[in-house]
């Protein structure tokens, strides 16, 4: 496979521009080319294996080349992989955006491509809502310091994290940076349109997670303040956090809901915003329509196996696992927290992340993660805190594994509080 790997690096390249990858660092290396996937394994051009250790970007549910996923695929691709969602139905679609409502108890579905996209639906959504009742004044989002929810122009303008923003700040919808709840005190109710969060638990704030309850409180002010929650899902849902939404740990329902990653089992692009029955019901009528929308909107062959990944989903036993194998993961990250290296752990679910000492430029986080790979472990680093994020389907086995590994490198890297550490 030599030859095949070299043609395929010189491709990359020569022509290859990677997302949040520093290409003056990637050209001329050789990194893995990733060609097959089973279960919690990814394996590469070269015949290495490698376990996922974080989802393949947070995206894969049920592990690599599930059976019931492929089949999907495979038996809906015979029929009809996609045909237009504007003016026409078909019945994946229909069917996953009820299956959808059903389980989240929102009223409403509407389809798009990707997490940005979902947010985005929803942004523009909240707006034409407003400005249909009168209520132009509402024109403010509130996001929260440190928070990630995409990278399309409004997507973008709600992150708290610079890097992310700067390049578009100002040129997006109106948004007010929180730090907590307590900032809500003063604020003008009467100004805002929506309240968007990531609930639990931050992702590209390195896996931080917010203090039981806030979510309840958060969802009690929007409601006193006529103000809607949309809830960022796009990491959390789908069993992640031991409940299929992570809005369900606290008992939330929010006014708009947006899923994307793991909707298809980490098989195919799509997203959905999920609303409630007033809203949708105000885009009723001449001059009301909602002039949004995507050609791969409703695509039947998305929707096929985002059906059968939902359904294993749901299955008796699953998020239960997820709960108990995310104790499994807790009994490592308690062993590494004793390394006089690793500031942090935090946890939600089978969501983990190990924040290491560094002098926050990621250098740390980088070289960490480039020592798992050789050991067969792929993730990425957030700065100095490497994602521990394996599919909800790894099997306890797997996880087992991974933390040993993982621990083989921090544990040379690092040596235990008393004795004196390499960083």
């Amino acid at each position: 496979m030599r030859v095949a790997t070299q043609r395929w690096l010189e491709q990359d390249w020569g022509s290859g521009w990677h997302p949040f990858t520093d290409q003056a660092l990637w050209e001329g290396e050789e990194w893995p080319v990733i060609v097959r996937g089973e279960g919690a394994y990814l394996e590469d051009s070269e015949g290495r294996r490698y376990l996922d250790a974080n989802s393949s970007i947070w995206t894969n549910i049920h592990g690599h080349g599930h059976p019931k996923l492929v089949e999907a695929i495979r038996e809906q691709a015979g029929e009809l992989c996609h045909s237009s969602y504007l003016g026409l139905g078909n019945a994946r679609a229909n069917e996953l955006g009820a299956r959808l409502c059903e389980v989240s108890g929102l009223e409403r579905c509407f389809f798009s491509d990707n997490g940005s996209t979902a947010i985005e639906a929803a942004l523009r959504m909240e707006l034409q809502w407003r400005a249909m009742r009168g209520e132009a004044r509402r024109r403010v989002f509130l996001a929260f310091e440190n928070g990630y929810h995409g990278d399309t122009l409004g997507a973008a303008s709600l992150s708290g994290v610079g890097r992310f923003f700067e390049a578009v700040a100002g040129m997006g919808p109106e948004v007010r940076t929180l730090s907590g709840l307590e900032e809500l005190a003063g604020v003008d109710g009467g100004e805002v349109a929506a309240v968007v969060i990531e609930p639990l638990v931050q992702g590209v704030n390195e896996m931080r997670v917010w203090p039981e309850g806030m979510l309840r409180d958060l969802r009690e002010w929007c409601d006193g303040a006529g103000v809607h929650l949309i809830l960022d899902e796009v990491m959390t849902g789908f069993g992640r956090t031991g409940e299929l939404f992570a809005c369900q740990v606290e008992g939330v329902v929010p006014d708009f809901l947006c899923l994307a990653k793991g909707l298809t089992g980490g098989c195919l692009p799509l997203a959905a915003t999920l609303t409630t029955g007033e809203i949708y019901e105000a885009f009723k009528g001449p001059g009301r329509t909602f002039y949004y929308g995507h050609s791969y909107t409703g695509n039947a062959l998305g929707c096929a196996v985002a059906l059968a990944s939902l359904e294993l989903c749901l299955e008796e036993g699953f998020l239960s696992g997820v709960r108990a194998k995310g104790e499994v993961m807790g009994e490592f990250l308690g062993r590494f927290e004793g390394l006089r290296g690793v500031r942090a752990v935090r946890r939600v679910g089978m969501i983990a992340g190990i924040e290491l000492a560094g002098d926050g430029s990621g250098r740390v986080g980088r070289d960490v993660c480039g020592q798992l790979r050789e050991v067969g472990v792929l993730t990425r680093p957030i700065l100095d805190t490497v994602v521990w994020m394996p599919p909800p389907g790894a099997s306890e086995g797997d996880l087992r594994e991974m933390g040993e590994k993982i621990g083989s490198i921090l544990e040379g890297v690092m040596k235990p509080a008393g004795v004196d550490a390499k960083l």
